[in-house]
């Protein structure tokens, strides 16, 4: 048995929507798995907060101010990683979000290109931005974060879902494309987890009760619980897995 399996020493991460919640821990947990980290977000207070505590974990840290979304923004955030790293080994594709709840039948079509530009649009363009450098690695992992509510209808939300949806159908594709060519590529999907891009759906008891009640283990996720698995599909331990949906959900897509 190899006691290394989950180790990331000496691999070179990014890591997108780094500044906070599920990507702050997934960045911290790889740093801690041995990995040099560039972390990519808006908020640069924020990230080099989190620069600190990697470094002080002995390990190299790139801090990448950009929105995804921007024109452009893929190619620069993938030359600053790559070059400030010196490669390329793990891409997690860890920022997206909502931020609203409405009937499809109300919803502004702003709202849902917005909505498909962060969940979906950008991280296209930041695989295929970062596909020549995971090639030359021999050895890579794209993590692509999905959501539960990607696994099924997901109503006042289906902008969301829509996107998070499409997303687990790009990864199983792209997993085909290049399974054999050392890229290894799954997707991550956590159920409701605790974190400040949550906030709105706690705001009013009778929503989040409505949202936990479907939750078998009656209670929302951590993002370190989340971090934990983004550690296993980017390191050994998940060496023979590729185009597959690990979902953390607390038994939630369990049910009928």
């Amino acid at each position: 048995m190899n006691s290394a399996a989950g180790s990331l020493r000496d691999k070179r991460a990014i890591v997108t929507g780094a500044s906070r919640g599920i990507g702050r821990d997934i960045a911290l947990h790889f740093a801690s798995a041995g990995a040099d980290v560039a972390i990519a977000a808006r908020n640069t207070e924020a990230l080099l907060a989190l620069q600190d505590e990697i470094l002080a974990l002995g390990r190299k840290c790139i801090v990448i101010t950009a929105d995804v979304t921007a024109e452009g923004a893929a190619t620069k955030i993938i030359e600053q990683a790559e070059s400030g790293l010196g490669g390329l080994d793990i891409l997690v594709n860890n920022a997206g979000g909502n931020s609203f709840s409405v009937a499809l039948q109300s919803m502004k079509f702003s709202g849902w290109q917005k909505t498909m530009a962060l969940n979906l649009d950008s991280i296209v363009l930041l695989i295929q931005a970062a596909l020549p450098a995971l090639l030359q690695s021999g050895n890579a992992s794209i993590i692509n974060v999905s959501s539960v509510a990607g696994l099924r209808g997901a109503p006042l939300m289906s902008h969301y879902g829509a996107a998070k949806a499409a997303l687990i159908s790009l990864t199983q594709s792209l997993a085909i494309e290049v399974a054999t060519q050392g890229v290894r590529v799954n997707a991550l999907v956590p159920g409701w987890i605790e974190t400040d891009l949550t906030d709105f759906l706690r705001a009013e008891d009778t929503v989040e009760q409505g949202l936990l009640s479907q939750v078998p283990m009656g209670r929302w996720g951590r993002s370190d619980e989340i971090a934990q698995g983004a550690l296993f599909l980017a390191s050994d331990a998940s060496s023979f897995m590729t185009g597959q949906v690990l979902v953390l959900d607390g038994g939630q897509s369990a049910r009928a």
